[in-house]
């Protein structure tokens, strides 16, 4: 059974349909890469499966239990968790501020070993936990971004626009901090205008135009094909 289905998905906003008729799949430990240009549907996608945009049609399910009504407070809680585009923090708290809000649905001995991992794994954070979020680099800030998602012990996490304004030094260790955290088993939707790093990291991809879903499939055939992603969007792997 699959962790995320999504099938024959629809959302927008209002009266606008932003992603039409979208079907996929996200095992447990698996990565999707989410590929496409600008305005191709990726990020209302992710935010409809967390429950910030309406869906208009079609189904989402977790564990083979539909969840297309609920809540994001409930989605959160059965193990989604958002890396938002632009990193969205707390500017005027701290680094363990921002990370304790993101456990907010969790024990305090939940919240005490998920700081303690968060710092182990991104060990900066741990040196700047007294600073403001807002004095931190583009790249720490990534970094406390999936840390503060990462404190709701998630098993998918969506990530958006990882690499956004990244130097590629910092785009290689959160790209690492990734490929760890899906060794341990935490899947993984990966939206990124990098196509060739996606490439790299992601077990399947799916490709969006205009919308609409035009490949979806192993990434290794995506290598292959060299046209294939270029014909359908206009970006090259």
């Amino acid at each position: 059974m699959a962790l995320l289905e999504l099938h024959n998905f629809s959302c927008g906003y209002g009266e606008m349909i932003a992603v039409s008729d979208l079907s996929f799949t996200v095992e447990a430990g698996q990565i999707l890469a989410l590929l496409g240009p600008n305005g191709a549907g990726k990020t209302s996608t992710i935010l409809a499966i967390m429950g910030h945009v309406q869906i208009k049609a079609g189904s989402l399910s977790v564990d083979g239990h539909d969840v297309t009504r609920l809540p994001a407070l409930s989605r959160n809680e059965l193990g989604l968790a958002l890396v938002p585009e632009g990193r969205r923090l707390f500017s005027d708290l701290t680094v363990a501020e921002n990370l304790t809000i993101g456990g907010y649905s969790r024990s305090r001995a939940d919240e005490k070993r998920n700081l303690a991992r968060v710092f182990e794994l991104f060990p900066r954070l741990a040196e700047r936990r007294s600073q403001l979020s807002a004095s931190l680099s583009g790249g720490e800030q990534q970094m406390l971004a999936i840390g503060r998602a990462l404190m709701s012990m998630p098993r998918l996490l969506l990530v958006d626009e990882l690499s956004l304004g990244l130097m590629p030094k910092m785009v290689d260790l959160c790209i690492g901090a990734l490929r760890t955290l899906n060794k341990e088993g935490l899947a993984i939707i990966l939206v990124e205008q990098d196509t060739s790093r996606a490439l790299e990291v992601a077990d399947r991809v799916c490709v969006l135009a205009s919308g609409r879903n035009v490949f979806t499939g192993p990434s290794e055939a995506a290598r292959r094909d060299v046209d294939l992603l270029h014909s359908y969007t206009g970006i090259t792997a």
